[in-house]
């Protein structure tokens, strides 16, 4: 007769704990609003989030269609991975552009190189308008911004879009409130309690692809302003600039006008990893140049509507 060994169950790991939070935010989501959309950029946070919606709803469909609000001034290694990534898992894709805006007048520039970044909240509200979602989906972080890290993983906003920092609804033992009224909306983040190492080392343990331009490569830059600013059609060298080939990557992507690389040898998720795990500067601090230059904060832009 034999003895029936016991099971052992081994410890989750810090990748499995948030793994599984964010499976249950997005079950939620699914199970308590009628008319979700899943923000999809093509970037690292939001590969994230199809990872896990894959492991939330797979075999099944996304209860939920992709969107991106597109500024035009993106990069087209982006946008071309975005196209690509959402192809293969067989999604609908809505694609919504700053530049549609701004031919419709809702959007105007102050300038005609000024950042587009900001003026997604106009498209975004927009297209909530169009097509009746009552939550979005996004790859925010607690610790890329301090105004993200006063937010709530369902952040509730009013009837035009405004989030009222003081008007939040308690999250108490994980139970998340997505009602809304019609008219208003829910930004629910899953990976809010994720970090940047946490997202970097869910990409090597799922093996995620990635667009090439997060991996170091050489790239023409110039030195504006103690950033580094990647030299583009869109953003040429001004007079007197030097133009410089430089081994650099990116740690965040968005608006090229407002996105800057960073020195870098890290070609592989590995290094990548290890570069993160090292560096003392924030993810945001030196890279996203909005941040350090726009006349409004992150917390005033998400008042009117920003992610």
């Amino acid at each position: 007769m034999t003895t029936k060994q016991p099971l052992i169950r081994q410890p989750l790991s810090h990748l499995d704990w948030l793994e599984s939070e964010a499976i249950y935010i997005l079950r939620e989501v699914a199970g308590q609003c009628s008319n979700p959309v899943l923000l999809f950029s093509g970037g690292k946070d939001s590969l994230c989030i199809l990872r896990l919606a894959e492991k939330a709803f797979r075999p099944g469909k996304f209860p939920f269609p992709l969107m991106h609000i597109d500024t035009g001034h993106n990069y087209q290694e982006v946008i071309d991975f975005r196209d690509q990534r959402a192809a293969e898992l067989g999604e609908r894709l809505i694609v919504r552009s700053v530049e549609d805006s701004m031919k419709r007048g809702t959007v105007v520039l102050k300038t005609p190189d000024e950042s587009r970044n900001k003026h997604q909240s106009v498209t975004l509200l927009e297209a909530i308008e169009e097509f009746g979602f009552d939550c979005c989906i996004g790859g925010a972080r607690r610790d890329e911004e301090k105004a993200r890290a006063k937010e709530r993983i369902m952040s509730f906003r009013d009837e035009f879009g405004q989030w009222d920092p003081k008007n939040q609804r308690p999250e108490l033992w994980n139970l998340y409130n997505a009602r809304s009224h019609k008219g208003e909306n829910i930004r629910a983040f899953p990976i809010s309690n994720w970090t940047e190492m946490d997202v970097w080392q869910y990409i090597e343990r799922e093996n995620l692809g990635l667009p090439s331009i997060y991996f170091a490569h050489n790239r023409p830059i110039v030195m504006r302003g103690g950033a580094i600013m990647p030299v583009t059609e869109i953003t040429p060298a001004k007079p007197g600039e030097e133009i410089i080939d430089m081994h650099v990557r990116f740690r965040t992507v968005g608006d090229i006008t407002c996105t800057a690389p960073v020195i870098s040898d890290a070609d592989t998720i590995a290094k990548i990893v290890l570069e993160t795990a090292t560096t003392t500067i924030t993810e945001r601090g030196a890279t996203r140049l909005d941040d350090q230059t726009s006349d409004a904060s992150m917390e005033q832009r998400k008042k009117e509507g920003y992610f």
